[in-house]
């Protein structure tokens, strides 16, 4: 395992033990839907480290890629479960607050350290500015598909469990997109925020801060 693995590890252990916390102290359920996110989130990592830079392209790595861009917007899926965050007495707000930004922080990084791997595999095939337009466009239907599990309330799978639910459901953006700006609007925002936090990342790799 990766140092940086092993971080994001001990963060979602420290989010599991507020969860668990929270939990004992109330006896009640509430965020345990964070877990379950969670564990979503892990998918697209688990499928990038398999990706392995060098080996020629073939219809495996396709397979691959394909299965890890359906699930990488289920990571930073995690960053709109702030969208729950509102006072819950007994326990004190600002607990919850832990709660829910260390769980979209989980979210984001995982989410950023897969893009990684998935660049670095493409890097040793394409060239740059090739490999930097798939990041640009794994971004943007990030966000799309960010859009259509949060308010639209699709999963990964329903691309197999249901199909014509899903295609049903996207049509009316591309028909008239005019109508459904909002999707549009939040899923360029969002690629450009993941963006910019996906490269600043990067630059405070390749940089020792002083």
């Amino acid at each position: 395992m990766k140092p940086v693995e092993k971080m994001i590890l001990l963060s979602i252990l420290f989010m599991c033990l507020l969860l668990a916390v929270r939990i004992c102290y109330t006896q009640n359920i509430a965020y345990i839907f964070l877990a379950w996110n969670t564990v979503l989130a892990l998918i697209p990592l688990a499928i990038s480290r398999k990706l392995k830079p060098g080996e020629a392209p073939g219809p495996r790595n396709i397979l691959q890629l394909s299965a890890w861009l359906l699930f990488f917007p289920n990571a930073p899926y995690l960053l709109t479960d702030l969208f729950h965050f509102h006072a819950k007495p007994p326990v004190p707000a600002w607990f919850d607050l832990f709660l829910l930004v260390t769980a979209a922080w989980n979210g984001l990084l995982l989410g950023m350290v897969s893009l990684m791997q998935v660049e670095h595999f493409l890097m040793a095939g394409f060239k740059k500015s090739t490999v930097h337009l798939c990041l640009a466009g794994a971004s943007l239907l990030c966000g799309y598909g960010i859009y259509i599990g949060r308010f639209m309330r699709f999963n990964s799978w329903d691309v197999i469990a249901a199909p014509h639910d899903l295609l049903q459901g996207l049509a009316a953006h591309f028909i008239h997109p005019f109508r459904n700006a909002e999707v549009w609007f939040f899923t360029a925002l969002f690629a450009a925020m993941f963006s910019l936090f996906y490269f600043t990342l990067k630059k405070l790799r390749s940089h020792t801060l002083c």
